[in-house]
């Protein structure tokens, strides 16, 4: 059974029509540019991460067992994201999130200077790059449920949609710039590009610092740690709806994720250098930002359901397409239309599981659903690494596709009740 919505939650005037946008938030748009700086320097950090763990593996190993140290980066994030999600959905839903999302941004600037020390080296060791990895994944495992429960608190429940729409924008934006510059980046030095990373973590954790606004959650719960654990994954469990949508983005990105597959094509498929791959890891979040632009003007009202199964579905077939390609134009142009369809699904993902759960369990949720969702994408690198050493950068990518594409199907089977949902308010 759903818990009830507190009526702090539920019960607002309705808004006149200026005061929508949640920009003329002042605490929400420092959060939002906050949370830009933050990804952009995550996702450009992590696309030079990826280039130069298999760039320095090719020199000594062959395509598949240098896609599988990639895998392996992967591995060793999903591990510490899998260890430190739950009880960072704990942490998130009794502590100030302003605070926990400040300290873990400042930790992130701490890792990329890692990173920047060993790349000084002249033979950067590839054990102490993985390595590192843990304690980014430790991190991005705190950050996600305080910074997805802090937003809810910022605006008004009536553009509640419009503003998780905008903060898909900030996170594809920062998506885009940082795969974009990640080439370039790249191209004068990874230690140039790590040091950049640090810089945006720093102007991030500086305004959220300076953030005015309450954050403490609302009705902080007063139980055990495993009695909240327990809570929180029985109410995942009995919300078909919420547990529907979060493992079919799970079982979706697990298997269909490209992200491992990246360095692999720029370099030895498509012959395209540190700029294809730049192009090669913006494409996605391109067409993801199209899409949040559109979204976060119209929102989806009507077929929530559809449209998230039919997102999913185009994300496979995409796939499939990207790794059949050998023209860098065309896999570009796959990879756009890849992100739009999973930015669809993560828009009615997101906006379900933000409207009808409640706030003294926003932390909770919001961390199963960053395992489900952010950490398959780790998990995911592993899964191409593995596949790639056992069938070849193609074959894995068409593994994926393909996967993608039956998981959907099944899905619609299990849960038709999620299939059905219609409006999403």
């Amino acid at each position: 059974m759903t818990p009830p919505v507190s009526p702090e939650i539920v019960s607002e005037p309705p808004l006149p029509p200026e005061s929508q946008n949640p920009f003329r938030i002042p605490a929400y748009r420092n959060f939002w540019i906050a949370r830009l700086c933050s990804v952009l320097g995550f996702s450009s950090q992590s696309a030079v991460i990826a280039w130069q763990i298999y760039e320095t593996a090719r020199k000594d190993s062959g395509i598949g067992e240098a896609a599988l140290y990639i895998g392996l980066m992967g591995l060793t994030q999903f591990i510490a994201m899998f260890a430190f999600t739950l009880p960072a959905g704990i942490v998130a839903d009794r502590y100030d999130r302003k605070k926990i999302m400040g300290y873990t941004i400042a930790a992130q600037a701490v890792i990329a200077l890692g990173y920047m020390g060993l790349s000084a080296l002249d033979h950067p060791p590839i054990a102490g790059l993985i390595a590192l990895s843990f304690f980014l994944g430790a991190s991005r495992a705190f950050i996600a449920p305080a910074s997805s429960a802090i937003g809810p608190m910022l605006v008004p429940k009536a553009i509640l949609p419009r503003a998780i729409a905008s903060n898909a924008l900030a996170f594809q934006i920062g998506g885009i710039s940082g795969a974009a510059v990640s080439g370039l980046l790249l191209s004068v030095s990874a230690m140039f590009a790590y040091g950049f990373s640090a810089a945006l973590f720093v102007i991030g954790g500086v305004l959220i610092a300076t953030l005015k606004a309450d954050t403490h959650p609302v009705n902080a719960p007063t139980g055990s740690k495993m009695e909240m654990v327990r809570e929180g994954l029985i109410y995942i469990w009995t919300n078909k709806i919420v547990f529907g949508a979060l493992s079919l983005d799970l079982a979706a990105v697990l298997l269909g994720g490209a992200t491992a597959l990246l360095p692999i094509f720029a370099r030895d498929i498509l012959h395209a250098g540190e700029i294809g791959y730049g192009a090669l890891r913006a494409a996605p979040a391109v067409g993801a930002m199209m899409t949040a632009l559109w979204l976060a003007r119209r929102p989806l009202k009507y077929k929530a359901g559809k449209w998230m199964y039919g997102g999913v579905a185009v994300f496979g077939l995409m796939t499939i397409i990207f790794g059949l390609s050998t023209n860098i134009f065309v896999s570009v142009a796959a990879l756009a239309v890849l992100g739009a369809a999973d930015m669809v699904s993560v828009f009615v993902r997101g906006t379900l599981v933000q409207i009808v759960t409640p706030d003294p369990m926003r932390g909770r949720v919001a961390s199963v659903s960053y395992l489900f969702i952010g950490a398959s994408n780790e998990l995911g690198e592993f899964e191409s690494g593995v596949a790639t050493r056992l069938l070849g950068p193609i074959g894995a990518a068409l593994f994926g596709g393909i996967g993608a594409i039956l998981v959907t199907g099944a899905w619609i089977k299990l849960f038709p009740s999620l299939y059905r949902v219609d409006k999403l308010e």
